[in-house]
């Protein structure tokens, strides 16, 4: 059965905030094998302008996925995780993420059509500061393969 697509302009409002710290910075660094000492070091961080050390542009996978799972959780979206793939993702960011920051994300769903058998689903994600200023916006595809009828 298709997702239904009256989900369209959905949006799941965030939760709680995530206090980004450097040891997270560092531990995720290090997990895709970065070396930048922007990443590492808060003194080259601070001499090239930034408060603190920053993130790579992908460190927001960290507070993007869980919200994005909440949404393929909606029982009343009726997505079927096991037929479900991660079919693109995209970061547009304002400013870099740095170690102090407090973000909040909130997920809308902008798009669900049916291509070929098999549903995509497009969520967004904005993310902002504790200050309410924009951070960065994500963008997300899924695509779930309909079950044979």
């Amino acid at each position: 059965m298709p997702l239904d697509s009256s989900f369209v302009g959905r949006s799941y409002p965030p939760e709680s905030t995530y206090d980004v710290g450097r040891e997270k910075i560092r531990e995720f660094a290090e997990t895709i094998g970065d070396t930048n000492p922007l990443y590492h070091d808060p003194e080259a961080a601070k001499a090239a302008g930034y408060p603190d050390v920053i993130a790579p542009p992908t460190f927001l996978t960290i507070l993007n996925l869980p919200a994005i799972n909440k949404v393929v959780a909606d029982p009343e979206l009726g997505l079927d995780y096991a037929r479900m793939v991660h079919g693109n993702q995209r970061f547009a960011h304002s400013r870099p993420v740095h170690a102090g920051d407090r973000l909040s994300l909130t997920v809308y769903i902008d798009d669900i059509m049916d291509r070929a058998g098999n549903d995509f689903l497009t969520a967004r994600a904005e993310i902002v500061d504790e200050a309410g200023e924009h951070v960065c916006t994500t963008s997300a595809q899924l695509v779930v393969r309909r079950a044979e009828a």
